[in-house]
């Protein structure tokens, strides 16, 4: 009898664009560190500091302040809803940039891969300015804060001494990170009960009372909220940071993106509550004052705390942008790992040390990058009008990869959105919705800032400086996306039109009962 002859089990060759297949260090970080990092990249303080007097100021806003926070708020959530679902189906360190990739095909994917790059750098000259200025402020080294040189210089410094903790490893980044949020929020905390306090009880001069039409969006202009949502996206974003980490997390699939959006409702009560207080306690004209808009934490601090306690103020904002600008090295070098991973840019920036487990080159390129962005646009511009319209420019980035990652999630989720009512709301209808939000704005952006009288600094060559630095920086990521294509035609051969593998969604419902379908959509 002939003996039939069963082939052997051919081994699975390795994918080194799998999640936890990149080198990085695994099971690093627990859901409470997720949550850390997102909130932290946001830097609460200094993103109120910073943007809060000029809502104010956008007119036809007023005391409605806060209503501003929770409209801005809305599309952000809804894109977070996209990501912490992206995050459960494909936990890659890469985020927008792998999900794109597989839904809408490698072109835009690697466009979205360098919006993430392009904000990142951008931000971080303000963080760094923001950490080196309020440095010399708490040591009251008045003369520091006022010469470029010194400010470049601190600028400089903290941009070394965070991607030094970024390079040595993720743990040291996650527990530096615990300390300087802990110490901001703390501050805020006590800034909102202390201001409120003395609002009700010592009744101060200028002082009003908090009024439930401040949270109603309906008694503003429609030519009001749309600007002052503008910069209020600015405020929220950063919490994607928790979601770049998903590869060194303990539960890859579900704590990042849970905590992606726990960060985005919690960044909420904050922003409210600090706006309400801050805004109850001096009344809007204060904040929008010229002399108080650049940092209305700081001008508020020594009549509500008073001296010495306004101190806390100024180490709230320190711990704001120092955290921040850790947070903001941590997820763009996670990026370009990932598209290193997938052979979309050169294979250097896939490096992994061999102790830390971190990106290594991807970590120091990011902070070489960002010293020279700095030092540029200070040494060239002091009086830091064009620092200031890069902010604004960093708003087209945001809205492009943000708007991208809320239009692909449907359509990866497409075979699976009818299987049960909440794929279909939370993996569809929201995430879409969020997109198109994302989208609209970043329309607004344009026509906003195409007007000279809303900008720091003089157009060049007849274009605003934040159109010039943010749509000029995606079309140059364009431009870079032809350059790369006959390099690395591999990883821009790839098929789009991806969707989702069922399989990974049962993860979703171990510890729930399943929804009832609605109607199961033929592959």
């Amino acid at each position: 009898m002939e003996s039939a002859t069963v082939p052997a089990a051919q081994p699975t060759p390795f994918d080194p664009t799998a999640p936890g297949a990149k080198g990085l260090k695994s099971n690093a970080l627990g859901y409470v560190s997720n949550l850390v990092i997102a909130i932290a990249s946001t830097a609460p303080a200094y993103s109120l500091a910073a943007t809060l007097g000029f809502i104010v100021a956008v007119t036809g806003v007023g005391v409605h302040a806060p209503a501003v926070m929770i409209v801005s708020f809305i599309p952000i959530l809804f894109v977070s809803v996209g990501y912490r679902y992206f995050n459960l189906a494909d936990p890659d360190a890469g985020t927008t940039f792998a999900w794109v990739t597989r839904t809408f095909g490698p072109q835009l994917g690697w466009i979205n891969g360098w919006a993430i790059f392009l904000a990142d750098v951008i931000v971080m000259a303000s963080l760094a300015v923001i950490a080196s200025t309020y440095t010399f402020s708490l040591v009251s080294w008045h003369a520091a804060q006022h010469s470029n040189l010194a400010i470049i210089i601190g600028a400089v410094v903290w941009i070394a001494l965070m991607t030094w903790i970024c390079y040595r490893g993720i743990e040291l980044s996650a527990e530096v990170q615990t300390v300087l949020l802990g110490i901001e929020i703390f501050t805020l905390t006590l800034f909102t009960v202390v201001a409120l306090v003395k609002v009700y009880a010592n009744h101060p001069a200028h002082a009003i009372h908090v009024s439930a039409s401040w949270f109603n969006p309906f008694d503003m202009g429609w030519h009001a909220l749309v600007p002052a949502v503008l910069l209020g996206i600015f405020i929220y974003w950063g919490w994607d940071s928790g979601v770049a980490v998903n590869e060194e997390s303990r539960d890859r699939r579900r704590g990042p993106g849970k905590a992606a959006v726990v960060s985005t409702l919690l960044l909420l009560v904050i922003y409210v509550a600090v706006t309400a207080a801050a805004q109850a306690y001096h009344g809007p004209g204060f904040l929008s004052s010229p002399s108080n808009q650049n940092d209305v934490l700081n001008a508020l601090g020594s009549t509500v705390f008073g001296s010495p306690l306004d101190k806390l103020l100024i180490i709230a904002v320190l711990t704001s942008a120092s955290a921040s600008t850790q947070t903001t090295i941590l997820p763009t070098a996670r990026t370009t790992l990932s598209m290193a991973k997938w052979g979309a840019i050169p294979s250097a920036f896939g490096r992994i040390h061999p102790r830390f487990l971190t990106p290594s080159f991807s970590t120091l390129l990011m902070g070489g990058l960002s010293t020279v962005w700095t030092v540029c646009l200070l040494a060239f511009n002091s009086n830091q009008d064009v620092l200031g319209d890069t902010i604004s420019a960093l708003g087209f980035s945001v809205c492009f990869y943000y708007g991208f990652t809320g239009l692909a999630c449907p359509f990866y989720f497409r075979r699976e959105l009818f299987r049960s009512w909440r794929y279909f709301l939370f993996a569809g209808v929201v995430p879409l919705v969020g997109g198109v939000m994302m989208g609209y704005v970043g329309v607004r952006a344009y026509s906003y800032y195409n007007v000279g009288a809303n900008n720091y600094s003089h157009a060049l060559l007849g274009i605003q400086t934040p159109i010039l630095v943010g749509i000029g920086g995606l079309i140059l990521g364009v431009i870079l996306m032809f350059v790369s294509w006959p390099f690395y035609k591999g990883y821009f051969s790839r098929r789009p039109f991806e969707a989702v593998n069922p399989a990974v969604l049962t993860e979703d419902l171990v510890d729930e009962p399943r929804d009832a379908p609605i109607t199961q959509v033929p592959s």
